[in-house]
């Protein structure tokens, strides 16, 4: 089972991030397999085995994203499935979870700012509470300082895709698929 996959059954937001990541590292080595293996694959500590197969992997990736034409930017449909999955989810769990609720009021007023800040370009929820997590990871990864004031906001999103996605596997959303 490969990081993705592994991911997919145990966090789907992780997974869903990790997806987001993967295809812009693609984008960054300019849909090149040679350069992935040499800057990527390569420095994993497994088998040729385990590099041949996470190539052939990249490699389909690289074809779906080429097929669905988002090679400069935009997310791979079967990803952006998950993402509606937990949307639908979140809407149920809004009526039917008081823990939920709680997590959700407490997001809710930064979830309101960054869906104006955004002006139409983001409106669902999970997404933004997606982007928001994926958009601190990037900024750490390039030696960016986040503002102090921008953290409770993402801590807050960070609250419900935890949630979402421990309700998810619950709920076994993936045998459903």
């Amino acid at each position: 089972m490969n990081i993705a996959e592994s991911k997919k059954q145990n966090n789907i937001s992780e997974y869903i991030i990790h997806m987001y990541q993967t295809e812009d590292l693609i984008r960054v080595y300019e849909f090149d397999i040679e350069l992935v293996k040499q800057y990527v694959i390569k420095h994993f500590p497994v088998s040729d085995e385990e590099k041949a197969e996470m190539t052939q992997w990249y490699v389909q990736l690289m074809e779906q994203m080429n097929e669905e034409g988002i090679k400069e930017r935009g997310h791979l449909s079967s990803v952006q499935t998950y993402v509606a999955q937990l949307s639908e989810l979140m809407t149920l769990l809004q009526s039917e979870d008081d823990e939920f609720t709680k997590i959700y009021k407490n997001a809710e007023p930064y979830i309101k700012e960054y869906i104006e800040l955004a002006e139409g370009a983001i409106t669902d929820e999970v997404q933004l509470c997606l982007n928001g997590i994926y958009g601190l990871l990037l900024a750490r990864m390039n030696g960016k300082q986040v503002p102090e004031e921008v953290m409770p906001g993402i801590n807050a999103f960070g609250d419900i895709l935890s949630y979402l996605s421990y309700k998810y596997k619950q709920k076994n959303f993936l045998n459903k698929n």
